[in-house]
């Protein structure tokens, strides 16, 4: 779940990192520009939470006993790893009660998002250890003293699971230790139907306002907010589409127009080395990085932060992070300089849409990554490891090592790195090229 292509760019950063003097002076485009991009992963975390409780409610663990599959996925950039479970969770009716399982050796994460798609706390494999737990989940105004307690900055919570699987073998006893994953929470309304990204200026900033009402931003955003008063858009409430001239209405939809622009226009998030993006060190935990975080909320939703796992994708020869599926490539491992990681590392094919997200793509061995994990792995006699990315079945020689790419659309690759070692995280581990093949 995505999880996670990261789209930046250190310009767009810049206009929007210029906070008191912007607030001051900010015209109804800006301020609808601005708005806009404030508000998406609002859009996008209340999709989600519909398309998730539908037929099924809130304040319920759903757990998914298998792998994510090119059938069963429904989110931007999927993981072929790890079991999910989830739930939307509605602290307004009181505290929630988690209960983690022992999961020994075997890699777990709890991750607990804000509406606003930020990670307020990881617990597992990495954070609460192998022998599980009760913790009490609890919302912003929740009076309660207890070192179990977990404080949401919003009312609303996506709990999300993550549970190692060794292969097919590991299945059955991967489902048990996801299974332990409860919850002991009150009974709750069905959450609200809003307007998605692609809506009409009214019908999207009367679900951001709602969405705020709903879930108020940290105090740590108000210099930002102050933009938002040509437009009327509050956390108290006041935005009323009804009050707007049509000249008024075009200054709004160019702001529109400017913000989805400045999604589509960086793509380079953070670092780049040997043709791979790398993380910014704020993914997950955006703070007021507004830009980055509407950014991921389109490619990536429920990204973890770097600590957790990293997530690196790789440019193509033109620079972009998609690349012509009829074209081969390989990726080389000399033996000492595989991915430095604590738990596992894979890398995910994808089929790349115009707007940014990936998906899982259909192929003849139905392999959607390839891993340190994954079965029959041929490594070289000095211990060197090559993958190859090619639409047609490289050969006997070959095969264990394949990662089809699509049959006709172009293809995204994300490198995952779970509990990544210190010389990943700080920079001095970098991937090795992609290699185009004649």
């Amino acid at each position: 779940m995505k999880r996670r292509g990261l789209l930046v760019g250190c310009a767009a950063v810049a206009t929007l990192g210029a906070i008191p003097a912007r607030a001051a002076t900010a015209s109804l485009q800006s301020a609808a520009r601005d708005a806009w991009l404030f508000g998406l992963p609002l859009i996008e975390m209340a999709g989600a939470r519909v398309a998730a409780t539908k037929g099924v409610g809130a304040n319920v663990m759903v757990h998914n006993p298998a792998l994510t599959t090119v059938k069963t996925q429904s989110v931007t950039t999927p993981n072929n790893d790890t079991l999910y479970a989830r739930a939307w969770i509605d602290l307004s009716q009181g505290p929630v009660t988690l209960t983690l399982p022992a999961a020994g050796s075997r890699y777990i994460s709890v991750a607990l998002m804000d509406m606003y798609s930020n990670n307020f706390a990881v617990l597992g494999t990495r954070t609460t250890g192998p022998q599980g737990g009760v913790f009490t989940l609890v919302g912003p105004g929740e009076a309660i003293l207890s070192p179990r307690a977990i404080r949401s900055p919003t009312p609303w919570v996506w709990l999300l699971v993550r549970t190692l699987v060794d292969g097919e073998a590991d299945l059955a006893a991967a489902n048990a230790v996801q299974e332990g994953v409860r919850l002991k929470a009150p009974a709750v309304a069905a959450p609200a139907v809003h307007a998605n990204r692609n809506a009409g200026w009214a019908p999207y900033f009367s679900s951001v306002q709602a969405l705020m009402l709903e879930n108020p931003p940290s105090v740590t955003d108000l210099a930002w907010l102050q933009g938002f008063e040509p437009l009327g858009l509050k956390t108290s409430g006041g935005f009323d589409p009804t009050r707007f001239s049509p000249a008024e209405v075009a200054q709004i939809e160019a702001g529109m127009a400017e913000a989805k622009g400045l999604l589509r226009s960086r793509r380079r998030p953070g670092p780049v080395a040997e043709g791979w993006i790398y993380p910014k060190a704020n993914l997950g935990e955006f703070g007021q990085d507004y830009l980055y975080r509407a950014q991921v909320a389109v490619a990536g939703l429920a990204a973890l932060p770097p600590v957790e796992a990293m997530y690196m994708r790789a440019l193509s020869p033109q620079g972009t992070p998609t690349f012509d599926s009829a074209q081969s490539y390989r990726l080389h491992f000399p033996a000492d300089r595989l991915p430095p990681v604590h738990s596992f590392w894979s890398l995910t094919m994808y089929e790349a849409t115009p707007d940014g997200q990936a998906f899982f793509t259909t192929n003849v061995i139905n392999r959607y990554a390839i891993g340190d994990r994954s079965p029959g792995l041929v490594k070289g006699a000095d211990g060197s490891l090559t993958l190859w990315l090619t639409r047609q079945d490289p050969g006997d020689a070959k095969r264990a090592n394949w990662l089809p790419t699509p049959a006709e659309k172009p293809f995204t690759i994300v490198m995952r790195a779970y509990l990544p070692k210190e010389e990943l995280l700080q920079g001095s581990y970098r991937l090795p090229p992609l290699e185009r093949l004649a």
